[in-house]
């Protein structure tokens, strides 16, 4: 079986630690390096359903998108939240790898399997942010295309049933959807570069009150789908490469997990 390190470098290899924003915090973030692995959950985040999940579940890894850890953390105690995670993780032999914005710019990643759930093809990167080795430029947002234009409202019914999402804010722009930009997660701040190149649809999260205020002006569709719903799109990817790499792991991808901000 294979052990906590293998299991780590693998999603270097796919998902370059490299690539994350400079802000960002990724990798083995707790636990046991050399421990082996038979069971891993799968999750967005590592809340405290999803811990008692992994315990039921008898896994020994949760591999996630959001880091369990961003800050400098100085003491590890049980008065606050973030302590008695990492403290239930270790004390019942569980390892988190955490995969956030390096897996957001990743091939295969959340945004490209975001596109992917909005039925269009990449096209390209919205702005990128780095390069490869060997030259490639890698970023997070992405351009990408309908085969055809289709009608708005046709296009957001979709897209909330293939996004699982339990309620959408949009601004409709009087224009049928056909060359769209997406970012999964919080990308108001990539507006204006969807409409700097041509996008009649911009499809992201957690937008406040100016994005929307600039899509009226610069008549561009937008569309929050919620953060959850637009990078939960990843989590049964993750657990297919792990599959295809591991056939003897049993993953698993959390139940119990699911859109937090509800509508009324």
């Amino acid at each position: 079986m294979p052990k906590v390190k293998e299991i780590r470098d693998f999603f270097n290899e796919k998902a370059p630690f490299y690539m994350k924003l400079s802000f960002d915090n990724v990798g083995l973030l707790v636990g046991f390096c050399k421990n082996e692995v038979t069971k891993v959950l799968t999750a967005l985040d590592i809340c405290d359903e999803v811990i008692d999940e992994a315990i039921d579940f008898g896994a020994q890894l949760i591999v996630s998108h959001h880091p369990l850890i961003f800050d400098a953390i100085k003491s590890v105690t049980d008065d606050d939240t973030k302590g008695k995670k990492i403290i239930r993780m270790l004390t019942n032999g569980i390892s988190a790898i955490c995969l956030h914005t390096n897996l957001d710019t990743a091939d295969n990643g959340v945004n490209d399997t975001l596109m992917a759930a909005l039925g269009a093809h990449v096209t390209g990167l919205l702005d990128p942010h780095g390069a490869h080795p060997d030259g490639r430029p890698y970023g997070i947002s992405r351009l990408g295309e309908l085969d055809e234009p289709v009608d708005f409202f046709y296009f957001l019914k979709t897209t909330k049933t293939n996004l699982h999402s339990n309620g959408l804010r949009y601004h409709y722009a009087g224009k049928p959807v056909h060359k769209i930009a997406c970012c999964g997660g919080s990308g108001g701040s990539d507006i204006y570069k969807a409409y700097v190149a041509g996008c009649d649809t911009f499809v992201t999260a957690d937008l406040k009150y100016d994005p929307f205020l600039a899509a009226k002006e610069f008549k561009l569709n937008l569309i929050d789908a919620d953060h959850f719903c637009t990078e939960n799109v990843v989590v049964p990817v993750i657990t297919s490469m792990l599959c295809e790499k591991y056939p003897s792991l049993e993953v698993r991808v959390s139940q119990v997990h699911t859109q937090t901000a509800q509508f009324f």
